[in-house]
């Protein structure tokens, strides 16, 4: 079945690989691993094991049973780039997501360098489908080096998600990047955002004419700061080579 979520920029979450390790400051909270402990040691839940890196090849081919058009977020609860996951599993979910070209796949990861390496060995001769979206994580400017690894990978969209953002990002180079989400953190130990970070990367995007998507303020609850960012939400899409724009539904 697909997993329906609350998260503003997208439909569906899909999950092949759930469980994951923490590389750097923006993972410290995660609301991934928060959620996945709470059920550790309960025999027969999904998260028996909590928030231990765990692989799922029964539902490798769940977007293929999923007919009506959507939005899928991968591994919302993992990283496929993790470095314990096998590369043939990578190539299983990619050969799923190349045979769903109705849905649009929204793949997001910290580990930038596996991405780029990655694709650009799948897609030695062209890009990877526009339908699936490639993107990174980026909490701080001391994570722009994901950035760069995007920009050299042979994506057709390429995003950031700049959340949980937990300092400012200077000198933000857009070059080559179609689409990019911010938020503040969210959970009982959050970092508050502040409103000048937010503004900076939003003119940066308008400057560059880059889709701007801003999910969050943050707080003890996701929803807490609500989105409003100067009077408006903000709700901008890439546009998908040879078709509409597009947004969630």
């Amino acid at each position: 079945m697909a997993s329906k979520t609350t998260i503003e920029w997208t439909n569906t979450t899909w999950n092949p690989v759930t469980g994951c390790t923490k590389i750097s400051a923006g993972c410290d909270h995660c609301y991934a691993e928060r959620f996945a402990e709470r059920f550790r040691g309960v025999v027969g839940h999904p998260f028996e094991n909590g928030f231990d890196l765990t692989l799922r090849p029964e539902r490798i081919l769940q977007p293929l049973g999923w007919r009506s058009s959507r939005m899928i977020f991968v591994n919302s609860m993992s990283d496929l780039f993790h470095k314990e996951v096998p590369r043939s599993f990578v190539d299983h979910v990619f050969e799923t997501m190349e045979r769903a070209d109705w849905h649009i796949f929204q793949l997001l990861t910290k580990r930038s360098s596996r991405l780029r390496d990655y694709v650009n060995a799948r897609y030695r001769a062209r890009t990877a489908p526009a339908h699936i979206w490639l993107g990174v994580s980026v909490e701080d400017g001391a994570r722009t080096s994901r950035i760069r690894h995007l920009q050299a990978t042979a994506a057709t969209i390429r995003f950031l998600s700049i959340e949980p953002l937990i300092g400012p990002v200077d000198n933000l180079n857009l070059e080559g990047i179609h689409w990019v989400i911010v938020g503040g953190e969210s959970g009982p130990s959050f970092r508050p955002v502040k409103i000048e970070w937010v503004r900076g990367i939003r003119d940066k995007c308008a400057t560059a004419g880059v889709p701007f998507f801003f999910k969050q303020w943050g707080g003890t609850r996701p929803k807490t700061g609500g989105r409003v960012l100067d009077g408006s939400e903000w709700d901008e899409y890439p546009r998908v080579p040879g078709s509409c724009s597009v947004a969630a539904e």
